[in-house]
């Protein structure tokens, strides 16, 4: 019987997102939840805005480096949506998500996620980029997502594995889970290449 590729790995994921778990599951790797509270996810105001993800990422990581050991490996990520240059984090409040969704509305954007690797060899960090394509939505579509689902947690206050995606995502370009917050195609070629 073959053994998965990550037999023995164990991940320490630095993440609540359910989205991030359940994408990481998928890919049969032995991991556990662990976050703590209040960490810092300040960034120099001067950052190009393509950047912010990876350096946030990898500050997300320094107060996890003490879980590290033999075939343990924390992973830290941080995705941002970034239109005309500007840094859509999570919004506040609903009607921020619903400025957030008009302003993506009829345009594409680019959804970045940066990640961080730190094992015993060391911290492995880099960003993945998809450009995402919404159709023009209606204030009636945007009222109705707003007030059914969750955009309060969610980078640019949308999912794309949400009803907002199924009728709203024209198009991307670029791996689709880095849109929903962990590029695990990239993850998976680096934990083979760096462990």
């Amino acid at each position: 019987m073959n053994q998965s590729p990550f037999k023995d790995l164990k991940i320490i994921l630095a993440s609540n997102s359910p989205r991030r778990q359940e994408i990481l599951a998928g890919i049969d790797v032995d991991f556990e939840v662990v976050v703590y509270p209040d960490i810092d996810e300040s960034y120099p105001s001067d950052l190009p805005a393509l950047d912010v993800a990876e350096f946030i990422a990898r500050k997300k990581s320094e107060p996890y480096l003490p879980l590290v050991g033999e075939r343990r490996v924390v992973l830290t990520a941080d995705t941002v949506v970034i239109v005309d240059d500007d840094i859509l984090g999570k919004p506040r409040t609903l009607d921020e998500a619903r400025t957030m969704l008009r302003r993506l509305s009829g345009r594409s954007h680019i959804v970045v996620t940066g990640v961080t690797l730190a094992s015993q060899r060391g911290q492995r960090s880099f960003s993945v980029r998809t450009d995402v394509r919404f159709r023009s939505l209606t204030d009636a579509e945007i009222d109705y997502y707003v007030d059914h689902y969750r955009p309060l947690d969610k980078a640019g206050a949308y999912g794309i594995q949400e009803w907002v995606g199924y009728i709203g995502i024209e198009g991307i370009s670029g791996s689709y889970y880095n849109v929903m917050g962990l590029p695990i195609q990239r993850i998976v070629a680096e934990l083979k290449a760096y462990i």
